[in-house]
């Protein structure tokens, strides 16, 4: 919690979001209003398509080109609501500035990090390149990046998430604003480093004397840090109050539902005789680093020595910190990155194939990536999005025939079709994550990998994935290598879970021997640190 004053920094009255589409008018905001004190922190909690994001991105005035907007928002009272982009430059990424959600598609993958990171403070701070990247590197410091003096030099995809969520965080606070608007900063983000970019954000905020606004559907993370809740669904603030409050005695019953929120279940094992499907052996992976002019290159193993077996209809579920080597592990199988050792794909040797040896096994072995976002082409609606793999694995296919599959898998994964005219930047995120999964499951795979499909889905669009998997994966046989931080996620869906830690193995074994009687020191503690989120949510039931 936090020391404030009853200085009112920002207001936002009567506020509207409308977006036009082709198909109507939607209303994401409607009515909303929120008031944020200096010094304070405040969350805005809901379910994908609340509003929630939508509402400061008003404020913000980075609304897509469809959008219109209604109402105020004052800051330091005066309304930047439709002021010109002249003018409300010199607010935004100086007096307010965001963390957004995605830090990889918010960094550019052309520019180093610390290039990024100065050019903020040439344009709003008035700072010569030189003096913007000196203070780049303090920054880094600030945010306790290690080895800064390299990190600056790095490029985004050199970066762990942890790592390139600490870079959104310096690059917010670089003019040191009044108020600081973070949007889901910790989602997709292991439990560790969660712990530790909230305290970062704390350890900031006192020092700096700014005000919070944190977009989050974790209440866990509400409960640590917020002074004041407010509660959003379908556009509206359906409760308000002191966090404290909120947490003990709700009054809204849709506040109640997202308090009671949690994945839950247990997998059904599949049968010892089950067919072998994809069996790796001695995977390594390793990146060759630049450490700067006339210095050797520094060789990072992301993946070392890592073997396993997946039986036809199994999950096996793969967890660790940022930066373990887990995502990089999954790609690898799927030879989407020079790798060493053996993957065997239904019986056949698929390592080192290349592009063109791979094209035919593509349809059977999908990837649905942990940002939905960046990964769903914004120039393209649904339908096309949907669609797309089969013009190049099913080319017989009329263009009626594509559209009826498309159509589908809409039904399938529970969007209505009548919505495949649209664009990715109309759905919600847990939208987005459906649609990712309706482009997966449209080619009909055997094997698919899931990195991180639910870190950036509150707890209720969670458990629905949770289940919209399950159910796919008995109505077609599916075999799932489901990557996730998630302890609770990968419980519920998976048969046997992998630990990695720094590109190793370091424990492997049944869901209920690694949940139940975990014999490695950092798994009882990634364990330990999901346990404690959840006791903080029961102390306060």
């Amino acid at each position: 919690m936090t020391t404030k004053s009853n200085k009112t920094v920002l207001s936002i009255k009567d506020l509207t979001v409308n977006f036009d589409t082709p198909t109507g008018t939607v209303e994401a905001v409607r009515g909303v209003d929120i008031h944020v004190e200096a010094g304070e922190t405040v969350a805005i909690v809901g379910e994908s398509g609340s509003g929630k994001s939508q509402a400061m991105m008003a404020a913000m005035g980075l609304l897509a080109s469809n959008g219109r907007t209604g109402g105020e928002v004052l800051f330091e009272g005066r309304n930047i609501l439709g002021l010109p982009i002249s003018e409300l430059n010199d607010i935004r990424g100086a007096k307010i500035t965001m963390i957004f959600q995605e830090p990889m598609t918010s960094l550019d993958p052309l520019y180093t990090i610390g290039r990024q990171l100065a050019e903020p403070m040439v344009v709003h701070g008035g700072l010569s390149w030189k003096a913007a990247r000196a203070k780049a590197l303090d920054l880094l410091r600030l945010v306790n990046i290690p080895d800064p003096e390299r990190k600056i030099k790095s490029y985004p995809y050199e970066m762990s998430g942890g790592q390139r969520q600490r870079v959104m965080i310096a690059m917010a606070l670089a003019n040191d604003p009044d108020v600081l608007i973070a949007d889901e900063p910790t989602t997709a983000l292991d439990v560790t480093t969660q712990a530790q970019i909230l305290d970062l954000l704390a350890d900031l905020q006192k020092r700096l004397g700014m005000s919070v606004i944190f977009i989050t559907h974790d209440l866990g993370i509400v409960r640590r840090i917020a002074d004041r809740v407010y509660v959003m669904k379908t556009g509206e603030v359906v409760e308000s109050g002191e966090t404290d409050k909120i947490f003990t005695l709700p009054e809204h019953p849709y506040t109640k539902m997202l308090l009671d929120a949690e994945p839950t279940g247990h997998k059904k094992p599949v049968p010892a005789s089950a067919p072998v499907l994809l069996e790796a052996q001695k995977v390594n992976v390793e990146f060759e680093l630049s450490s700067g002019w006339l210095k050797p290159a520094h060789i990072l193993r992301a993946v070392d020595d890592i073997s396993f077996s997946l039986r036809k209809g199994q999950t096996l579920g793969i967890v660790g910190e940022s930066g373990s080597g887990k995502s990089t592990l999954g790609r690898a199988v799927l030879n989407l990155l020079p790798a060493s050792g053996r993957v065997v794909f239904q019986g056949q040797q698929i390592s080192g194939k290349d592009r063109a040896s791979m094209r035919g096994l593509r349809k059977h072995m999908q990837l649905i990536f942990q940002d939905p976002f960046g990964s769903l082409s914004p120039r393209m609606t649904v339908g096309q999005i949907i669609s797309e793999g089969l013009l190049v694995h099913e080319p017989s296919l009329t263009a009626k025939d594509r559209d009826a599959r498309a159509c589908q898998a809409l039904e399938e994964v529970s969007l209505d079709p009548a919505t495949r005219n649209r664009y990715p930047h109309e759905f919600s995120g847990g939208q987005r994550q459906r649609i990712a999964i309706a482009r997966a499951m449209v080619l009909k795979p055997q094997l698919v990998v899931l990195d991180e499909p639910t870190s950036a889905l509150d707890r209720t669009i969670q458990k629905q994935v949770v289940e919209l998997l399950r159910e796919l994966q008995r109505a077609h046989g599916l075999t799932y290598l489901f990557i996730s931080h998630d302890l609770a996620v990968v419980r519920a869906l998976s048969d046997t879970v992998m630990v990695m830690q720094r590109g190793k193995v370091v424990e492997a074994g049944t869901t209920d021997e690694i949940f139940e009687a975990p014999k490695s020191g950092y798994t009882k503690e990634l364990i330990a640190a999901a346990m404690l989120t959840q006791r903080q949510m029961m102390e306060t039931a």
